[in-house]
């Protein structure tokens, strides 16, 4: 890991320190914690989880990304090493604010995305609240719409993990949510669960490991998210009136995202990057995600 910095406190006036670490205060009184490093395209990092925090990514591909863009790690409301808000808001539209918020702390007229799984709902949601503010997106094993997610891919993959099969969603006496756990404490008493993400047990378990390394986590907001009807949202509609520039990587053995979830796409703007790996790509084959990252970076010119 590089050393970290002192920690300091951006008000949202504008001002813009120069350091590594910064706690920024958005206007509902949050404290988020922020994280900026690289050179080039300012590009923020928007995790998935709901919950994950932006600490795997950074661990994982951290020094790839800051070689050609200048990385903006969030740790979101209600997740890691940021703070909650009394009055419980962790909405769509309060989310966006925030990246909106950050963004201007730290003095960018605009900036690109990249996101990680549930992190593709925050970013659509985000290009449907502020459209100007992405000058591209990237879109790493992301879901665009959660309900064909569940229904196409995690339910039947689970299901034939599990030995039986899935009755689909349109038949299936339990809301979705329930059937989930149900389905996930069931692969997690076999010691199965890993097979929805991993080549292996063992690359789960270092992804794992990684949640010891940052004290005191906060779970607020993986606990409360799904709960809002806006991250259920069919986000592929919208889709096709975004026209900045995106990448779309999937991995062909993601189970937790869908496998043919690419298939609902309609960016009139897009790069498609069908990738043989699971969930997580800055764990595993990162050189292929690496070499779509470049590949994006010289085809739309987001090298300075």
């Amino acid at each position: 890991m590089k050393k970290l910095i002192l920690v300091l406190v951006v008000s949202l006036l504008g001002f813009n320190l120069k350091a590594e670490e910064k706690r920024i205060i958005t206007s509902d009184g949050v404290e988020l914690y922020v994280k900026v490093e690289g050179k080039g395209k300012p590009c923020l990092y928007l995790h998935g989880g709901p919950g994950s925090g932006s600490y795997w990514f950074e661990k994982f591909v951290g020094d790839f990304m800051e070689e050609n863009f200048t990385m903006i790690y969030l740790d979101q409301r209600g997740v890691g090493r940021s703070g909650s808000p009394e009055n419980g808001d962790f909405s769509m539209e309060r989310m966006t604010l925030d990246f909106e918020e950050v963004r201007k702390a730290l003095g960018y007229d605009h900036w690109l995305t990249i996101a990680h799984s549930f992190g593709g709902i925050l970013q659509m949601g985000y290009a449907e609240n502020f459209p100007d503010a992405q000058e591209g997106m990237m879109m790493i094993n992301n879901t665009i719409y959660l309900n064909d997610s569940f229904c196409k891919s995690w339910a039947p993959k689970a299901s034939e993990f599990l030995g039986t099969e899935y009755i689909g969603c349109e038949n299936d006496s339990l809301p979705v949510m329930e059937r989930m756990n149900e389905l996930g404490n069931q692969m997690r008493e076999r010691d199965i669960f890993y097979k929805m993400a991993y080549a292996s047990k063992e690359k789960e378990a270092v992804m794992n490991a990684t949640w010891a390394e940052v004290e005191n986590w906060n779970y607020d907001f993986g606990n409360s998210a799904l709960s809002y009807d806006a991250y259920w949202k069919d986000y592929s509609v919208l889709s096709k009136t975004i026209t900045v520039p995106v990448l779309f990587f999937y991995g062909r053995t993601d189970y937790m995202v869908g496998p043919e979830h690419y298939k609902l796409v309609q960016f009139p703007n897009m790069m498609l990057w069908g990738s043989d790996v699971g969930h997580v790509p800055f764990l595993e084959n990162t050189e292929d995600l690496k070499k779509a990252i470049l590949a994006y970076r010289e085809k739309f010119s987001f090298s300075s």
